[in-house]
């Protein structure tokens, strides 16, 4: 397992593997055998970073058991998705902002996020397997309200698209087999999610070759796994975290 991070320090971006509370520093491009510098740094001197530069975000709807039961929605037959606009990335400890022309509720959703390491496209799931770079935490955060606010069209990517909307990170972990891991959100200190990924409709190998149908996958792309039951509005001044054990912790505050 690794932990890969980017980060800015003196002014300059930098790439690095976490090791405690040091970050071992690395040269080259993450998806293309990045090389050790021989150089460490503190990870309290430095500011995170957005982990790598997507593309584009593909965030899943409906892609979990427990919330398609409770919201009585069928169990979708392929991935329900949108794009998330790239204007929207966010690093962990940066703050979520309500967007000026919008005053109604905006709400967490805690969700673990696949990072594609390779092209990718029209792919079967082993291929799709060998695609996955690795995993990370991400805040899929919505202005709820536009959602459905016109009867005949629903808005996914409008209310999901502001700025610091689409936080993700603070790391990308490899090497885990995510069907054990456990996605909880942490809002003012108490905890509103917590769900296991092994409740996912598609799981990660299938979603990969499912979307790679109809869209060709890029190094850095990020597909947002959907979110479960426990989503719910944050007032201005509240912190909110993402927490998923061995994937990492994405902590910040919303004003």
């Amino acid at each position: 397992m690794a932990q890969w991070l980017r980060f800015q320090h003196q002014g300059t971006s930098g790439l690095g593997q976490l090791n405690g509370d040091h970050i071992s520093v690395y040269s080259g491009n993450l998806f293309q055998g990045p090389k050790p510098t021989g150089e460490t740094l503190k990870l309290a001197d430095v500011t995170i970073d957005i982990p790598c530069t997507p593309s584009k975000m593909v965030a899943m709807v409906d892609n979990f058991h427990a919330l398609v039961t409770k919201l009585e929605h069928a169990v979708p037959a392929e991935p329900l998705y949108f794009l998330k606009g790239n204007n929207s990335f966010l690093a962990a400890n940066q703050i979520i902002r309500t967007p000026k022309s919008y005053s109604g509720k905006v709400v967490y959703e805690g969700e673990l996020g696949i990072v594609i390491g390779k092209h990718c496209h029209e792919a079967d799931e082993a291929q799709a397997a060998q695609a996955i770079f690795g995993y990370t935490c991400i805040n899929d955060v919505t202005a709820i309200e536009i959602l459905n606010r016109e009867p005949g069209y629903a808005q996914w990517t409008r209310s999901k698209s502001f700025n610091t909307f689409g936080v993700f990170g603070p790391y990308i972990t490899t090497e885990i087999d995510p069907s054990k891991l456990t996605i909880k959100t942490i809002l003012n200190e108490q905890e509103r999610q917590n769900y296991p990924v092994s409740d996912m409709i598609f799981p990660p190998a299938k979603l990969v070759s499912l979307i790679s149908q109809d869209v060709p996958l890029e190094p850095g792309d990020i597909i947002a796994c959907g979110t479960s039951v426990g989503v719910g509005s944050m007032k201005p001044g509240s912190s909110v975290s993402i927490i998923i054990e061995g994937v990492g912790r994405l902590d910040n505050r919303f004003e």
